[in-house]
């Protein structure tokens, strides 16, 4: 019992769903669907640090920095409202590499154009016994954050496989299917799984009663 509710808890942090198994995919799930309505997750600057920072992009101190140098400034609210505008246009493509593999020229010049001027920087990384590289940017304006999005998104498609990638088939949220066979039809066990399953089983149930 306990162990269900630390994996039910998982879905769900600090306020924002984490299902997509994929960051460009969490992006696309802060709009979700709640009480037939759908709910902004991402309503202002504020809520997009949190956000950052729940997806592990940026640090309690660098959220911090940016909120109190930027939150209520006409540059927070701009940003705010371009992720949202760069949320959509993705929905959009994703949807459509999902259903026929398609990307189109202009989001390819989109992607390309954000990530140009919010690039991720590469630099060295030495622990005990190995030298590796990673990925890093330095937030320090509000549209540095799109440095870690454009990088997402453009990796889903260059990498990702549009088999695996779909919108639940109980709700609106999108997921990168990790599973063996690939087969996975809901976001995630327990906000769609446990449904779709009682209903598979009562289907079943019902053909075989009428048999």
């Amino acid at each position: 019992m306990a162990k269900a509710k630390v994996s039910a808890a998982s879905d769900w942090r600090e306020g924002f769903l984490f299902v997509g198994n994929h960051l460009a995919l969490d992006l696309l799930n802060t709009c979700p669907v709640q009480d037939g309505k759908q709910r902004e997750l991402l309503p202002d600057f504020d809520a997009l640090l949190r956000w950052f920072r729940a997806a592990g992009q940026i640090r309690s101190r660098q959220a911090d920095a940016l909120k109190q140098r930027w939150d209520g400034t006409a540059r927070a609210r701009s940003l705010t409202s371009a992720i949202h505008d760069f949320r959509e246009h993705l929905r959009k493509a994703v949807l459509a590499w999902e259903e026929a593999g398609e990307l189109h020229r202009a989001l390819i010049d989109e992607l390309n154009a954000v990530l140009a001027s919010h690039p991720m920087l590469t630099r060295l990384k030495r622990d005990a016994s190995h030298t590796t590289t990673e990925l890093w940017f330095d937030p320090r304006q509000p549209e540095d954050l799109f440095a870690p999005l454009a990088h997402a998104a453009a990796l889903l498609f260059a990498a990702g496989d549009a088999h695996r990638v779909r919108k639940c088939g109980h709700c609106v949220l999108h997921f990168y299917d990790t599973s063996k066979k690939g087969t996975r039809r809901w976001c995630s066990m327990q906000l769609c799984g446990n449904r779709l399953k009682v209903a598979a089983y009562a289907a079943r149930q019902r053909i075989r009663t009428r048999g």
